[in-house]
């Protein structure tokens, strides 16, 4: 779905109402915006908070970030030919492009490894973004702040680290290496405005 209509989805969500937006090989995406929250978010916005489930047979449960980057990770691992491409796919998804637009040219391609269809993750990094650019309420060091998630996205599919180390890394709150983010950081010296596809590949 393009960003702008997802967006618009995600804005006028009800309340306590479940909305399913994607379904592949048996898994749903649907997101819901409760009308009450635990004590320990009592400083979002109820108005703009809303959750992100996915729906694998009788398994429902709330997917993180981690999910999107193991699962790119696995992939590349075990078909490393296709690192490229699935940067560029996710890179799109990004840049605000239809996520089933972004992977159409790797849908069909056989990965030895993952956690769900292609489909499902390039749906739910849309979701995610759209989160953050959505609900983001504090101070970040990036401009924008969704570049923090997107250099790890990065930087799960480039890295020859092991998954653990990564892992490890994205669960303590570090920032992802600098030559994933720099040139689109607006708040970092190194920005530029006009860059070529995957430049952080050449650093």
């Amino acid at each position: 779905m393009e960003y702008k209509e997802m967006f618009k989805i995600v804005k006028e969500l009800e309340y306590d109402k479940k909305t399913t937006l994607y379904s592949e090989g048996g898994v749903d995406i649907y997101i819901i915006r409760p009308s009450a929250l635990p004590a320990r978010f009592k400083d979002y916005d109820l108005a703009k908070n809303f959750q992100i489930f996915l729906k694998d047979g009788e398994r429902e449960f709330r997917p993180n970030h981690l999910r999107i980057m193991i699962d790119l990770n696995l992939r590349v691992r075990s078909t490393p030919e296709l690192k490229n491409e699935l940067l560029q796919a996710f890179d799109d998804i990004f840049y605000r492009i239809d996520p089933d637009v972004a992977i159409a040219g790797i849908r069909n391609q056989v990965f030895a490894h993952f956690l769900n269809p292609l489909g499902i993750i390039a749906n739910l990094s849309q979701l995610f973004i759209i989160e953050q650019d959505y609900n983001y309420l504090k101070p970040s060091n990036f401009d924008p702040a969704t570049l923090f998630y997107q250099g790890w996205v990065r930087q799960f599919l480039d890295s020859t680290k092991e998954i653990d180390n990564l892992c490890m890394s994205v669960c303590n709150g570090q920032p992802p290496t600098a030559k994933y983010t720099v040139h689109e950081n607006k708040k970092h010296k190194s920005y530029i405005d006009k860059r070529k596809p995957l430049w952080y590949l050449g650093e």
